[in-house]
C-alpha cells in the first residue's frame, strides 16, 4: 500500500469515532495518544476495569461504559465498525476497478456496521468484499418500505436470510425460474406488500440474495420443535427467534409500528426505532436480570411478560422485593393483598381473587392482564404476589421534566429490589439500586 497522507488517516479516525458514538451514546471515548502504526486494522486491548483500549489508524482510544465491562456483543459491534471502515479504506488503494468497489460505500454507514456484525465473512482477510452484501440490501428494503403506506396503512414485511451454516430442519431453497434479487428495486412492485406481512407470512432469501420463496411463519418454525432459547422472547416474535437458532439464518421484520427488528442466534439482536439502531444485547441483559432476581423461573416469566406488554405498547411496572417486609414501605396498607379487612375501594373488593397467589402458578395471560391495571405489581423473590395496581410511595421524590411518574416510581422502588419498567413506546428498562441498569 502506498504512503497514506495524514489527512486520510484523520478522516478515517473521524469516521470510526462517529460510528462508536452512534452505537454507544452513553459510553466514554477518550483519545489516548498515538499508536506506533497507522494501519487500517482495529486492535483491541482489554483492561481490568472492564474498559477497552483501541488502536485505529494511528490513534489510541480508551472506551468505557459507565464502569460496566463491555459485553461480547458490544466488542463484536466495535469489530464490525472497524471491519467496514478497513474495507472502505483499502478499496481506495486497491487495483480492483472502481466499479467493483463502489458498493462498499452505498447506503448509510450504520447499516453497513449492522450488516458486518450479522455476517462478518465478507470482511475477513485482506481481500476486498466480493459480490453483494445480502444483509445490507435487506436492511435497505426495510428502510424504504417503512416510508410507504398501502391503502392508507403502514407497510409491514419481513424476510428470512438463509445462512451458511448447517440447518437440520430445512433443505436449501431451490432457485426458481425468474427469481429476483431481494433489493430496494422490488419496492416498486405494489402487490409485493400484500404477499408478506412479516408476522404470519415471510419471504425467504437465499445466500446469494435471491428472493426464492414465501412461507408461513409458524409452519416454517414448527420444524425446530421447542428448544430453549438463549433468552426469552415476546410471543409475537417467538417464531422469528426460533428459526434463527440453527443454520446461521437472519430474520428481518418491519413491524406495523414502523420499527425494524433483526433476529439472529435465537434472539433479537438489533432494532431500529426513533431514527437510530440499537444493539439489544438481550441475552446478557436477561442474565443480569435473573441473577438479580435469583429465581430463574420468576425472572423468565416477568421478562417475557414485559416483552409482550412492550410489543402491544402497554405500560407496566414489576417490582421484585429483596425483603418481603419492604412492601409496607412501598405500598399503602389497603393496597396490600395480605390485608383481609373489608375494603372500601372498588379494587380492594376484588383483592380476594389474587390473594395468596404466586406468579409462578398463574398463566402468562393472567399476569399480563394484571399488569394492565394502573399502578405497579409487587412480588417477593419467591414469586408471591403482594400487590397489583398499586400506587408506589416515593418518599418525596418527584418526576423531573425528563422523567415521568412511572420512571420516578421505578427509581425509588429499585432501592428495595429489582424493577422492570415497561413504557408505552415499546421500551423495557431494568432498575436496581436507585439507577437504570439497562434498557431494551
Amino acid at each position: 500500500m502506498p504512503e497514506v497522507p495524514e489527512i486520510v488517516n484523520i478522516l478515517y479516525r473521524g469516521f470510526f469515532e462517529r460510528g462508536v458514538r452512534y452505537f454507544f451514546p452513553d459510553a466514554s471515548m477518550v483519545t489516548d495518544g498515538k499508536a506506533q502504526d497507522a494501519n487500517p486494522t482495529l486492535v483491541f486491548h482489554s483492561r481490568t476495569d472492564g474498559g477497552v483500549d483501541l488502536e485505529w489508524m494511528g490513534g489510541r482510544y480508551h472506551c468505557s461504559c459507565d464502569g460496566r465491562p463491555f459485553t461480547e456483543e458490544q466488542l463484536r459491534l466495535l469489530g464490525a465498525i472497524g471491519a467496514v471502515l478497513s474495507a472502505r479504506f483499502r478499496s481506495i488503494f486497491s487495483a480492483v476497478s472502481v466499479a467493483s468497489t463502489t458498493g462498499l460505500f452505498e447506503g448509510l454507514a450504520e447499516d453497513r456496521y449492522v450488516s458486518a456484525f450479522l455476517d462478518h465473512t465478507p470482511y475477513l482477510g485482506d481481500d476486498l468484499p466480493a459480490g453483494r452484501d445480502v444483509v445490507a440490501n435487506a436492511i435497505e428494503v426495510m428502510r424504504e418500505s417503512s416510508l410507504l403506506t398501502y391503502e392508507n396503512r403502514r407497510i409491514s414485511t419481513g424476510a428470512i436470510l438463509m445462512g451458511r451454516g448447517r440447518d437440520p430442519f430445512h433443505e436449501g431453497p431451490v432457485l426458481p425460474r425468474g427469481a429476483l434479487l431481494y433489493t430496494s428495486a422490488l419496492i416498486g412492485i405494489k402487490s409485493l406488500h400484500r404477499l408478506c406481512d412479516g408476522l404470519d407470512t415471510i419471504f425467504v432469501v437465499d445466500r446469494d440474495g435471491m428472493l426464492v420463496d414465501l412461507v408461513d411463519m409458524q409452519r416454517f418454525s414448527e420444524a425446530h420443535g421447542a428448544p430453549r432459547l438463549p433468552a426469552p422472547s415476546s410471543a409475537r416474535y417467538y417464531a422469528h427467534s426460533l428459526i434463527t437458532l440453527e443454520g446461521g439464518h437472519i430474520c428481518l421484520v418491519l413491524t406495523p409500528n414502523g420499527e425494524i427488528k433483526i433476529f439472529a442466534g435465537g434472539v433479537q439482536v438489533f432494532n431500529f426505532m426513533e431514527g437510530r439502531w440499537h444493539l439489544t444485547d438481550v441475552t446478557e441483559k436477561y442474565h443480569e436480570f435473573h441473577r438479580a432476581v435469583g429465581d430463574v423461573a420468576l425472572a423468565e416469566r416477568l421478562f417475557t411478560a414485559a416483552l409482550n406488554l412492550a410489543e402491544s405498547r402497554r405500560g407496566g411496572l414489576f417490582v421484585v422485593l429483596d425483603d418481603p417486609a419492604a412492601a409496607q414501605q412501598l405500598v399503602a396498607p389497603q393496597d396490600l393483598l395480605e390485608n383481609e379487612e373489608p375494603a372500601e375501594s372498588n379494587k380492594g373488593q376484588i383483592h380476594y381473587l389474587l390473594r395468596h397467589k404466586s406468579l409462578l402458578g398463574v398463566e402468562l395471560s393472567v399476569l399480563e392482564s394484571i399488569a394492565r391495571v394502573d399502578g405497579g405489581i409487587i412480588v417477593d423473590r419467591d414469586g408471591r404476589l403482594r400487590a397489583f395496581g398499586a400506587i408506589l410511595r416515593n418518599s418525596g421524590e418527584y418526576p423531573t421534566a425528563q422523567d415521568g411518574g412511572r420512571t420516578t416510581a421505578a427509581v425509588h422502588a429499585s432501592r428495595f429490589g429489582s424493577v422492570l419498567k415497561i413504557s408505552e413506546d415499546g421500551l423495557v428498562s431494568f432498575y436496581r439500586g436507585g439507577r437504570r441498569v439497562w434498557e431494551i
